[in-house]
């Protein structure tokens, strides 16, 4: 099996491609990157003979589609829409399939901060997600789509706990990447970058659809703010977390829920200081006049405090994760929960982020590859990954010391 890796030099395609190097059937792993230093960099860190480097723009699609054609399977570790897309549709016209971890859900993708999206001429957003799946389907492609941490494992956990009651009614998915406690403590908004961050603050602007009352309800991002305790793997920790639009699938996959939403989790004190940000103007992107000089304020807050955020050395991050899904079983009302909580591993030095994130992505990859994903056309989580395979998934997981725990409890009313 050959699987191709772009963003492979990137701090979540690296851990891609760690990890599809341990894997006996995997013969080559390519890592697609513009920087041919960068990626000979991930290269020799990595240190494996099934390395190969290939220094690309995902905007040539000729020259894209040539290396396409000697991969079976491709992993989009990109940072964006629009190159995000650019790679889907070239694979689609290849004949590769595809695993993505943007959070987008490509049938309906949102209309709002679209980061460079293109569709082809005349063709409205909404439809493009249907057309680029009927493509994917006649040309017998699977794109498994927003396979991650959220989207992913949030996905997938949500999706086994529905199909376990007998009447799912709510699902509320609550993860997020954080600095350890101690990290945090030096960083401001308690926060420390493990992902893209101005893609980051997109999530924190955009409108967010929500199932309320059984209908879809547009709110905005950060809000509905829930403190919560996390009391679970030996953790005894007060956190927070806000509605975001980490995997809006289930709204169209998953239509019968009364109630749902994605919310990111973060130390307290996280969503009041992007609050404050938010109503300062200071996210916004539209251009403002500063002595003469347009700038947008979200650009001059990026070059501010994006060196403020970056790791220091000695701090780790950490991944958690508490699902929930209610609803009735046995005559019962129950609720089933589902909780994570990864650190950041000292021995390889990946990150909690890429680790949760990137391998839950290359166990995907290797899911299509052996034939266990056959449906064609784009594919969520929740629907790729259930039953037998569910199992299978989170065998693999243990196998890479990522624990889920399931826990079962009857309520009240």
């Amino acid at each position: 099996m050959k699987i191709l890796v772009f963003g492979g030099s990137g701090k979540i395609g690296t851990a891609v491609a760690w990890d599809l190097v341990q894997a006996d059937d995997v013969t080559v792993v390519g890592l697609v990157g513009r920087q041919t230093e960068a990626l000979k960099r991930t290269q020799t860190w990595i240190n494996s003979p099934k390395i190969k480097t290939h220094a690309l723009d995902v905007a040539d699609t000729e020259a894209v589609s040539r290396v396409m054609a000697q991969y079976d399977v491709g992993v989009i570790a990109l940072p964006d829409r629009k190159t995000s897309y650019q790679v889907m549709a070239t694979a689609v016209q290849s004949n590769l399939h595809i695993v993505d971890m943007l959070e987008e859900y490509h049938r309906r993708p949102d209309a709002y901060e679209v980061e460079g999206l293109e569709t082809p001429d005349g063709m409205p957003l909404n439809d493009y997600g249907d057309w680029l799946h009927d493509q994917a389907v006649a040309h017998g492609v699977t794109i498994l789509d927003g396979m991650g941490f959220a989207p992913g494992l949030s996905n997938i956990t949500l999706g086994e706990g529905i199909r376990k009651l007998d009447q799912a009614e709510t699902a509320v998915a609550r993860v997020g990447g954080i600095p350890s406690k101690k990290a945090a403590a030096h960083h401001p908004l308690r926060y420390m970058i493990t992902w893209a961050f101005d893609h980051v603050l997109r999530e924190y602007m955009v409108k967010v659809n929500v199932r309320q009352d059984g209908k879809i309800v547009e709110v905005d991002a950060a809000s509905e703010l829930e403190p919560f305790r996390f009391a679970q793997f030996g953790q005894d920790e007060a956190l927070e977390c806000a509605i975001t639009p980490g995997m809006p699938s289930f709204i169209y996959t998953r239509p019968f829920l009364r109630e749902f939403a994605e919310k990111t989790i973060r130390w307290p004190g996280h969503w009041q200081g992007i609050q404050t940000l938010k109503e300062c103007g200071l996210l916004d992107l539209q251009p403002v006049d500063i002595s003469g000089a347009k700038i947008a304020p979200r650009e001059f807050l990026l070059a501010l405090i994006q060196p403020k955020l970056q790791p220091r050395p000695g701090d780790s991050d950490v991944c958690v994760m508490w699902n929930t899904v209610t609803g009735v079983k046995d005559g019962r009302r129950t609720r089933l929960n589902y909780y994570l909580w990864d650190e950041a591993d000292p021995q390889t030095g990946l990150s909690a982020m890429a680790r949760v994130t990137g391998f839950s992505a290359a166990i995907g990859a290797l899911f299509i590859g052996r034939g266990a994903v056959r449906t064609r056309g784009i594919v969520p989580p929740e629907d790729g990954i259930q039953g037998a395979l569910y199992t299978a998934f989170i065998d693999e997981l243990n196998r890479r010391n990522i624990k889920i725990r399931e826990i079962s409890e009857n309520i009240a009313g």
